[in-house]
């Protein structure tokens, strides 16, 4: 029997064009992975993405060892001690350095995180479905990494229940209530649209932070949180308490942040933060998204009354270090 020739590495051949790409790699890689939160080690379903940076001279990355080396990575999780998922993202984009020989790496993972807790009122347990997000960056020198989470909430519009309130005390003085019209308008909630939202919150820090920690800043930074399961009384409490507290989608950015250097005030200046709120509009046809980064020194130095930083530090100047 022949035997046949290796075939050629065509990725390490030189691309017919000499340009460096800033990113190559695989998206959407489906795992199983197991992920310590606390004391807890939980199985979780996750999506990986991993890229490299591509020097001029090598036509492509070897596409497939990216899931081989997700494989490796997590198989020693899964038998051995379970990692936070920012630890396991700089395991894999570390090894992907040295496997790869790339001078970048860079790998999110995303997992779904089933979240146990009781409705308001009627103390029901039921289960929410909340995102775990890690992200690491690695060269043969370091490496950064960031955890955050991403959890779903509804906002009242400020501005449609200013005009419903305008609206129903002229009509509250038409009718001959007098004097108490705003008596009665403080009693009563006043109506306005609901806007269901997605909060994000990142922080890239050599810290280890609790995500349930940071998933409660998200949910409060918004108007109410969301059940998969309400009875009425929990129905009523969740309408209520939204419209008692209306915010827009900058209002609850602002508010997670601020939030977020209270609870953490160890975090270093040089840490990175990030805050995303997008709202699903429902009296019009587009949604509505609001988003502050920077480093927690030039969020710190603002909040306390300072000049707005002339460039904000973005993730990716923050992951390149």
């Amino acid at each position: 029997m022949t035997n046949l020739p290796l075939a050629e590495d065509m990725q390490a051949s030189t691309p017919p064009v000499g340009l460096a790409l800033s990113r190559a790699g695989v998206r959407g890689v489906q795992k199983a992975i197991r992920i310590r939160r606390g004391d807890q080690e939980i199985l979780m379903s996750a999506e990986i993405d991993c890229t490299v940076d591509l020097s001029r001279e090598q036509k492509g990355v070897h596409m497939s060892r990216f899931p081989e080396l997700f494989d490796e990575a997590i198989d020693e999780v899964v038998l051995g001690e379970g990692l936070l998922v920012e630890a396991l993202a700089d395991r894999i984009a570390t090894q992907i350095v040295e496997r790869q020989r790339a001078l970048r790496a860079e790998v999110r993972i995303v997992a779904r995180w089933p979240v146990r807790r009781r409705t308001p009122v009627t103390g029901l347990t039921t289960q929410e479905m909340v995102s775990l997000i890690g992200i690491a960056a690695a060269t043969m020198r370091h490496t950064r990494r960031v955890v955050g989470v991403e959890a779903t909430g509804i906002n009242a519009c400020p501005c449609a229940q200013g005009l419903v309130r305008d609206r129903a005390a002229e009509r509250l003085g038409e009718a001959g209530f007098g004097d108490d019209v705003e008596r009665i308008l403080e009693l009563v909630p006043i109506a306005t649209h609901n806007q269901r939202g997605r909060g994000t919150l990142l922080v890239g820090t050599a810290r280890e932070l609790d995500a349930d920690d940071l998933m409660g800043i998200v949910e409060r930074s918004m108007s109410a949180p969301v059940f998969e399961l309400l009875k009425r009384p929990d129905e009523l409490f969740v309408v209520e308490h939204a419209h008692l507290r209306p915010r827009f989608v900058e209002d609850s950015v602002r508010i997670a942040l601020a939030e977020l250097v209270t609870m953490e005030p160890e975090l270093d200046g040089d840490d990175f933060v990030l805050s995303r709120q997008v709202n699903l509009e429902t009296i019009h046809d587009h949604d509505v998204v609001a988003e502050r980064w920077g480093t927690v020194g030039q969020i710190r130095d603002e909040l306390a009354g300072g000049s707005p930083p002339e460039r904000q530090t973005s993730l990716e100047e923050w992951l390149a270090g």
